[in-house]
Protein backbone atom coordinates (compact mmCIF):
# COMPACT_ATOMS: atom_id res chain seq x y z
CA UNK A 1 0.00 0.00 0.00
CA UNK A 2 1.22 3.48 -0.86
CA UNK A 3 0.42 6.38 1.48
CA UNK A 4 0.37 9.93 0.13
CA UNK A 5 2.21 12.17 2.56
CA UNK A 6 4.31 15.32 2.63
CA UNK A 7 8.05 14.89 3.14
CA UNK A 8 9.98 17.76 4.66
CA UNK A 9 13.73 17.53 4.26
CA UNK A 10 16.63 19.86 4.90
CA UNK A 11 18.28 21.60 1.96
CA UNK A 12 22.05 22.17 1.88
CA UNK A 13 21.51 25.82 2.90
CA UNK A 14 19.46 24.77 5.96
CA UNK A 15 16.08 25.73 4.48
CA UNK A 16 13.25 23.21 4.28
CA UNK A 17 12.10 21.44 1.13
CA UNK A 18 8.42 20.40 1.05
CA UNK A 19 7.40 17.62 -1.34
CA UNK A 20 4.38 15.36 -1.76
CA UNK A 21 5.44 11.74 -1.95
CA UNK A 22 3.95 8.27 -2.01
CA UNK A 23 5.66 6.04 0.57
CA UNK A 24 5.16 2.42 1.48
CA UNK A 25 6.03 0.25 4.45
CA UNK A 26 8.29 -2.77 4.11
CA UNK A 27 9.57 -4.90 7.00
CA UNK A 28 8.85 -2.17 9.55
CA UNK A 29 10.62 0.56 7.54
CA UNK A 30 9.17 3.31 5.36
CA UNK A 31 10.42 3.25 1.78
CA UNK A 32 10.92 6.70 0.28
CA UNK A 33 11.65 6.43 -3.46
CA UNK A 34 12.01 9.83 -5.17
CA UNK A 35 12.56 9.97 -8.93
CA UNK A 36 15.87 11.28 -10.25
CA UNK A 37 16.59 14.18 -10.29
CA UNK A 38 15.02 15.30 -7.03
CA UNK A 39 15.83 17.67 -4.22
CA UNK A 40 14.29 15.17 -1.77
CA UNK A 41 16.70 12.54 -3.10
CA UNK A 42 19.68 14.88 -2.67
CA UNK A 43 18.56 15.91 0.82
CA UNK A 44 17.98 12.35 2.06
CA UNK A 45 21.33 11.21 0.67
CA UNK A 46 23.15 14.08 2.40
CA UNK A 47 21.20 14.48 5.68
CA UNK A 48 20.12 10.84 6.25
CA UNK A 49 16.84 12.03 7.77
CA UNK A 50 13.49 13.62 6.91
CA UNK A 51 10.00 14.08 8.34
CA UNK A 52 6.77 12.48 7.08
CA UNK A 53 3.85 14.86 7.59
CA UNK A 54 0.28 13.54 7.58
CA UNK A 55 -2.12 16.34 6.69
CA UNK A 56 -5.66 16.65 5.41
CA UNK A 57 -4.96 20.11 3.96
CA UNK A 58 -4.73 19.22 0.27
CA UNK A 59 -3.49 22.73 -0.50
CA UNK A 60 -0.05 21.63 0.72
CA UNK A 61 0.06 18.87 -1.93
CA UNK A 62 -1.22 21.14 -4.70
CA UNK A 63 0.94 24.02 -3.49
CA UNK A 64 4.18 22.03 -3.55
CA UNK A 65 3.47 21.06 -7.16
CA UNK A 66 2.65 24.62 -8.23
CA UNK A 67 5.46 26.55 -6.52
CA UNK A 68 3.74 27.39 -3.23
CA UNK A 69 6.09 26.34 -0.45
CA UNK A 70 5.35 28.91 2.25
CA UNK A 71 3.63 26.67 4.81
CA UNK A 72 4.11 27.21 8.56
CA UNK A 73 6.85 25.00 10.00
CA UNK A 74 8.19 24.13 13.43
CA UNK A 75 11.27 22.23 14.55
CA UNK A 76 11.26 18.45 14.54
CA UNK A 77 11.88 16.78 17.91
CA UNK A 78 14.68 14.26 17.20
CA UNK A 79 15.96 14.82 13.67
CA UNK A 80 17.65 17.92 12.33
CA UNK A 81 14.87 19.54 10.35
CA UNK A 82 11.33 20.87 10.40
CA UNK A 83 7.80 19.55 10.17
CA UNK A 84 4.57 21.15 9.01
CA UNK A 85 3.19 23.07 11.97
CA UNK A 86 -0.40 22.15 11.09
CA UNK A 87 0.19 18.45 10.38
CA UNK A 88 -2.26 16.09 12.03
CA UNK A 89 0.62 13.74 12.76
CA UNK A 90 4.29 13.59 11.92
CA UNK A 91 6.93 10.87 11.95
CA UNK A 92 10.63 11.64 12.04
CA UNK A 93 12.70 9.31 9.88
CA UNK A 94 16.33 8.22 9.77
CA UNK A 95 17.76 6.40 6.76
CA UNK A 96 18.79 2.83 7.62
CA UNK A 97 19.49 1.49 4.15
CA UNK A 98 19.87 2.81 0.61
CA UNK A 99 19.30 0.97 -2.67
CA UNK A 100 20.53 2.84 -5.72
CA UNK A 101 18.59 2.82 -8.97
CA UNK A 102 19.14 4.85 -12.15
CA UNK A 103 15.56 6.13 -12.14
CA UNK A 104 14.16 5.79 -8.61
CA UNK A 105 16.54 5.02 -5.71
CA UNK A 106 15.02 3.74 -2.47
CA UNK A 107 15.70 4.94 1.06
CA UNK A 108 14.59 2.55 3.81
CA UNK A 109 13.81 4.69 6.86
CA UNK A 110 13.04 3.96 10.49
CA UNK A 111 10.67 6.09 12.57
CA UNK A 112 12.70 7.54 15.44
CA UNK A 113 9.95 9.81 16.78
CA UNK A 114 6.24 10.26 16.10
CA UNK A 115 3.60 12.65 17.43
CA UNK A 116 -0.11 13.20 16.91
CA UNK A 117 -1.23 16.84 16.95
CA UNK A 118 -4.90 16.77 15.90
CA UNK A 119 -7.56 14.17 15.11
CA UNK A 120 -8.15 12.95 11.56
CA UNK A 121 -11.79 13.65 10.73
CA UNK A 122 -11.86 11.86 7.37
CA UNK A 123 -11.58 12.96 3.77
CA UNK A 124 -14.35 14.28 1.61
CA UNK A 125 -14.44 13.28 -2.05
CA UNK A 126 -13.02 16.62 -3.18
CA UNK A 127 -9.90 16.12 -1.06
CA UNK A 128 -9.33 12.75 -2.70
CA UNK A 129 -9.94 14.30 -6.14
CA UNK A 130 -7.36 17.01 -5.43
CA UNK A 131 -4.82 14.38 -4.37
CA UNK A 132 -5.43 12.45 -7.60
CA UNK A 133 -5.15 15.66 -9.63
CA UNK A 134 -1.90 16.50 -7.84
CA UNK A 135 -0.49 13.12 -8.87
CA UNK A 136 -1.51 13.88 -12.47
CA UNK A 137 0.25 17.25 -12.30
CA UNK A 138 3.39 15.59 -10.96
CA UNK A 139 3.41 13.42 -14.10
CA UNK A 140 2.42 15.94 -16.80
CA UNK A 141 5.65 15.35 -18.71
CA UNK A 142 4.96 11.58 -18.79
CA UNK A 143 1.22 11.40 -19.52
CA UNK A 144 -0.70 12.13 -22.73
CA UNK A 145 -2.62 15.42 -22.55
CA UNK A 146 -5.87 13.62 -23.45
CA UNK A 147 -5.55 11.29 -20.44
CA UNK A 148 -4.94 14.22 -18.10
CA UNK A 149 -7.95 16.09 -19.53
CA UNK A 150 -10.29 13.10 -19.20
CA UNK A 151 -9.21 12.36 -15.65
CA UNK A 152 -9.52 16.01 -14.62
CA UNK A 153 -13.06 16.14 -16.05
CA UNK A 154 -14.02 13.10 -14.00
CA UNK A 155 -12.34 14.36 -10.81
CA UNK A 156 -14.04 17.76 -11.20
CA UNK A 157 -17.40 16.08 -10.43
CA UNK A 158 -16.28 15.37 -6.85
CA UNK A 159 -14.82 18.86 -6.48
CA UNK A 160 -18.02 20.50 -7.75
CA UNK A 161 -20.17 18.42 -5.38
CA UNK A 162 -18.14 18.29 -2.15
CA UNK A 163 -15.32 20.87 -2.09
CA UNK A 164 -14.82 23.42 0.62
CA UNK A 165 -12.80 26.61 0.21
CA UNK A 166 -9.41 24.88 0.66
CA UNK A 167 -10.18 22.21 -1.93
CA UNK A 168 -11.43 24.75 -4.48
CA UNK A 169 -8.28 26.82 -4.01
CA UNK A 170 -6.01 23.78 -4.45
CA UNK A 171 -8.01 22.63 -7.50
CA UNK A 172 -7.61 26.05 -9.10
CA UNK A 173 -3.83 25.94 -8.63
CA UNK A 174 -3.66 22.51 -10.29
CA UNK A 175 -5.89 23.53 -13.20
CA UNK A 176 -3.73 26.60 -13.78
CA UNK A 177 -0.56 24.49 -13.77
CA UNK A 178 -2.04 22.09 -16.35
CA UNK A 179 -3.11 25.01 -18.58
CA UNK A 180 0.37 26.55 -18.27
CA UNK A 181 1.99 23.23 -19.17
CA UNK A 182 -0.30 22.78 -22.18
CA UNK A 183 0.34 26.36 -23.40
CA UNK A 184 4.09 25.79 -23.17
CA UNK A 185 3.68 22.62 -25.26
CA UNK A 186 1.66 24.52 -27.89
CA UNK A 187 4.31 27.24 -27.99
CA UNK A 188 7.08 24.64 -28.41
CA UNK A 189 5.15 22.96 -31.24
CA UNK A 190 4.55 26.28 -33.00
CA UNK A 191 8.26 27.17 -32.77
CA UNK A 192 9.31 23.86 -34.35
Amino acid sequence: MIREIIITSRNADGSTHIAPMGVREEDGLYVVAPFRPSRTLDNLAREKCAVMNFTDDVRVYAGALTGRYDWPLCAATRVDGFRLRDALNHAELEVRRFEDDPQRPRFYCAVVHQETHAPFRGFNRAQTAVLEAAILVSRLHRLPAEKVQLEMEYLRIAVDKTAGEREREAWGWLEARIAEFNQAGIARSAAS
